[in-house]
This record gives C-alpha cells, sequence and structure tokens, in this order.
C-alpha cells in the first residue's frame, strides 16, 4: 500500500520538501517526481484533478504563472498544466484516487491509515 504513495514537486520548493521529509522520518516508501525533469501525463492529471478542481491546481502566485503572463492571457488550464509542469501548486500527493495539493499533513497521515 505505502509503496503507491506519489509525491510530485520540486526540490527547491519548501513544502514538497516538507512532504518528502513527513513520508521519510516515517519509513514510509513514496515516488518522487521532480516537476522540474518529467510532466504530469493526462491520466495523472486526471486522477489528480477528480479530488481537486482543476483550476485550483494552477499556482497563480508562483514564477512561472507570472513569467508565462497567464493573469493577462485567455488560456487552457489543462492544456498548460500538462505543458508546463512548474505551474503546479506543490506538493501533490498522491495514493491511488486520492491526492493533495499544498502542506496538509493531516491529510497525508490519512493515507497511511
Amino acid at each position: 500500500m505505502a509503496s503507491a504513495i506519489q509525491v510530485f514537486g520540486t526540490l527547491k520548493c519548501k513544502d514538497t520538501q516538507k512532504a518528502v521529509r513527513f513520508f521519510k522520518d516515517r519509513n514510509v516508501k513514496f515516488q518522487f517526481i521532480d516537476l522540474n525533469e518529467k510532466k504530469i501525463s493526462k491520466g495523472e492529471l486526471n486522477s489528480i484533478s477528480n479530488m481537486n478542481p482543476i483550476e485550483t491546481l494552477i499556482d497563480t502566485e508562483g514564477k512561472e504563472y507570472k513569467n508565462r503572463n497567464l493573469a493577462f492571457i485567455i488560456h487552457n488550464v489543462e492544456d498548460e498544466l500538462l505543458e508546463h509542469p512548474l505551474l503546479f501548486k506543490t506538493p501533490i500527493v498522491r495514493m491511488g484516487t486520492k491526492s493533495y495539493i499544498g502542506n496538509l499533513p493531516e491529510k497525508w497521515k490519512t493515507l497511511l491509515s
């Protein structure tokens, strides 16, 4: 069960570091997906957006959002997220059909029970 946990994020993100530390401190196996190196697939995005409205997945406060000028451009959120994974709010912690966006240790604990 525990090996099915995935943590999506970047190594520079403080909240992603907290998620990684959370699972390491509990000796829980997980797969880390660095969004600097790998895009999220359409299937993974569909799975994540089942629990989180797709509009809530994009980090409108982040550097990538500002660099891409998305506040001033009409865009398709799904297409942008698939093409530019650094637009995601992180961390994304996923196990099966459950996924949580952001620093949510209380929610992560539910994945372990």
